[in-house]
């Protein structure tokens, strides 16, 4: 039966320096979770459903697999896709299905039977000693064209069944890389890191779209700026070389596949990175994917990708997250650790950089306390959704994490035209009396805590400010008056966005006037007007 689709399609738009995700023609933000590799059928699902929607989210993140699907070759089986479709509106939410098709994770392991079985056909990568990995090879048309055809009738049997756009965006494969080297060395491979690289990587060289501050810029001009050559003699001789050398290979692969399924449903489409370890060297570390030093190439050869995404299991999450923004990318985070601390990590997501969204991976195992956690930071989210779409990429919004360990001092940050002074606290006050700062942020015995918080400037001295375990004071950068606190109330923002005031915060919580305190344990929003004298 066919459906007619409902216009217009998801789609993403700028707002000032942000990008958005517009569903049904408005700004949605993804409170997402990404399902375990192994949990999107409907038997296993089922029961944790309600689990998903009382934790706040309003999206899932959920695995497709190409074996499943085709089990055999242009046969196809969407019983998986719809029942997913089928659950996921039932219980309110929409879907960002990931493609584990041609590579999850860098391996194979999603191929169908009779690609994994039929190496002459389907190509695998090798290493220096020929050795086959369980990784089909970039270079292999068949390889791309197989993939391409499969994603293509995925979109194609999505265009039909889902008028209503429960999905809102696919991504392509997940986490593309090469490991344990850094490039290919099938045959194909060989003669193509020996042959020229492609007139259109050398004409974006010589062009006046290159940015001299580039890492590809940099390692062209270090070779010496050749007119042409081989990847060696255009961008030196070493493992960094080979890198580049087979995310363009990659990139123009994922091209093929992404292209494929855009002619069928026009949706917004992204793909993932495996982050490297701190001191791994390319082959050390799933290499060539979509990671930040290589943006410029994946956007190059993949242009049918809207952006590039990162998976963050690192404690430096803002360092990650924050790179990806540079190079570039609107940030959508579809993996991340599902700790107490992604509680925090989402909120400083959404408030430093006004994202598509987030979602903790393997979702419907969180437990206890940091269950409770993400189901708070989602809820302030859900608050806060529209003053962040309001505020996004105008300067008049952030995100706060801690950004070491243990802080001496407290966390300056310029916002606006008032000083930030940040200080986290990661575990229980002491019971001494309320508003009483916990300087260490640790206490022996109890259990560990996130901190985080989202910052918006509504007006002249007027701060919305959400979160958990943050006390802010303030100062006026020219150091010309003292920034006191005029009033600060505690409330929530109704399903309409409106502000239901809940009581006033002069005195203990703010340490008669002296600052904003979100307590740790606690999320809460609170409204402040700031004044100023001397």
């Amino acid at each position: 039966m066919t459906h007619e689709i409902a216009f217009p399609l998801p789609r993403l738009v700028k707002s000032g320096s942000a990008t958005l995700l517009e569903v049904d023609g408005a700004p949605f933000l993804i409170r997402g979770g990404e399902l375990g590799n192994s949990s999107s059928e409907r038997a296993y699902l089922e029961p944790f459903w309600p689990k998903l929607q009382r934790m706040g989210l309003n999206t899932v993140v959920a695995p497709i697999y190409w074996d499943v699907i085709e089990p055999v070759e242009g046969r196809f089986d969407f019983t998986l896709v719809d029942e997913l479709l089928a659950d996921a509106r039932r219980s309110g939410m929409r879907l960002v299905p990931l493609w584990f098709g041609s590579w999850k994770n860098s391996m194979s392991c999603y191929a169908p039977a009779w690609v994994k079985a039929d190496v002459a056909r389907f190509p695998r990568a090798r290493t220096p000693q020929s050795e086959a990995l369980e990784i089909l090879s970039p270079f292999a048309a068949a390889n791309a064209e197989a993939d391409a055809r499969a994603f293509a009738a995925l979109m194609a049997h999505l265009r039909e069944v889902d008028p209503q756009h429960t999905v809102v965006m696919m991504q392509v494969e997940n986490e593309i890389g090469m490991i344990p080297e850094a490039r290919d060395f099938c045959a194909e491979a060989v003669t193509a890191f020996e042959g020229p690289v492609p007139k259109m990587l050398m004409d974006y060289l010589h062009g006046t779209s290159g940015d001299n501050g580039s890492l590809l810029r940099q390692r062209w001009m270090t070779a010496g700026q050749a007119p042409s050559g081989s990847w060696t003699e255009v961008f030196g001789d070493s493992f960094q070389t080979e890198e580049i050398f087979q995310a363009w290979h990659f990139a123009t692969y994922v091209q093929t596949v992404t292209a494929a399924g855009r002619a069928e449903l026009d949706l917004p489409m992204y793909t993932n990175a495996a982050l490297i370890r701190p001191g791994a060297q390319p082959g050390q570390y799933p290499s060539a994917g979509p990671l930040p030093h290589l943006a410029e190439i994946w956007r190059l050869g993949a242009p049918a990708l809207d952006f590039i995404a990162p998976d963050i299991y690192f404690p430096n999450f803002a360092e990650w997250a924050d790179a990806y923004v540079a190079s570039g990318n609107p940030l959508f985070v579809p993996e991340a650790l599902r700790t107490v601390d992604a509680a925090a990590n989402a909120l400083y997501t959404f408030g430093k950089h006004a994202a598509l969204g987030f979602s903790p991976f393997s979702i419907e195992s969180v437990e206890g306390h940091a269950q409770a956690m993400i189901a708070g930071a989602y809820d302030v989210i859900a608050q806060l959704t529209p003053l962040i779409v309001a505020h996004a990429g105008d300067g008049s919004m952030t995100g706060l994490l801690p950004p070491t360990a243990d802080m001496r001092y407290p966390h300056r940050i310029r916002f606006g035209d008032v000083i930030l002074h940040a200080s986290f606290e990661q575990a229980p006050a002491p019971a001494l009396a309320d508003g009483v700062i916990n300087e260490t942020g640790q206490a022996a015995g109890v259990e560990y805590l996130p901190a985080g918080a989202i910052v918006i400037a509504t007006g002249p001295d007027e701060l919305v400010v959400g979160g958990i375990g943050v006390t802010l004071t303030f100062a006026d950068p020219t150091h010309r008056e003292t920034v006191g606190i005029l009033s600060c109330e505690e409330g929530r923002y109704d399903e309409a966005g409106n502000w239901q005031h809940l009581r006033w915060l002069n005195g203990d919580q703010t340490h008669q006037g002296r600052h904003v305190r979100l307590e740790p344990g606690h999320f809460t929003i609170q409204r402040a007007k700031l004044y100023r004298y001397s």
